[in-house]
């Protein structure tokens, strides 16, 4: 499945429970950061990713969807592609010249 038919999923299914008056930028971008801190939960008292159970990772794919689904409103509600912004910004990052330097 292409990430445009996910995204016609998605607006189907929240056009059908009456949610398009709730989905403004505002709210969606609301919604986002709080899913992405449920990403943070799954790493609560760990120090490393060796830590992660089975459940973790479970349950972090989970929220990684949560993470994406209001993404990809976002992108539907500015009418971009979400592969073309990624791929937009990782030319633009691509030309900067970060450099690790060990401490």
């Amino acid at each position: 499945m292409d990430t445009q038919q996910v995204i016609h999923d998605l607006v189907a299914f929240r056009d059908d429970r009456g949610w398009q008056d709730f989905h403004t930028l505002t709210a969606l971008s609301r919604a986002l950061g709080i899913e992405a801190s449920e990403v943070e939960k799954v790493f609560l008292w760990k120090t490393t990713d060796a830590e992660l159970s089975e459940q973790d990772r479970h349950d972090l794919a989970f929220e990684l969807a949560d993470v994406l689904t209001y993404a990809y409103y976002m992108c539907e509600k500015l009418g971009v592609d979400p592969n073309k912004i990624v791929e937009a910004k990782l030319a633009q990052n691509q030309e900067r010249h970060w450099k690790f330097e060990e401490q």
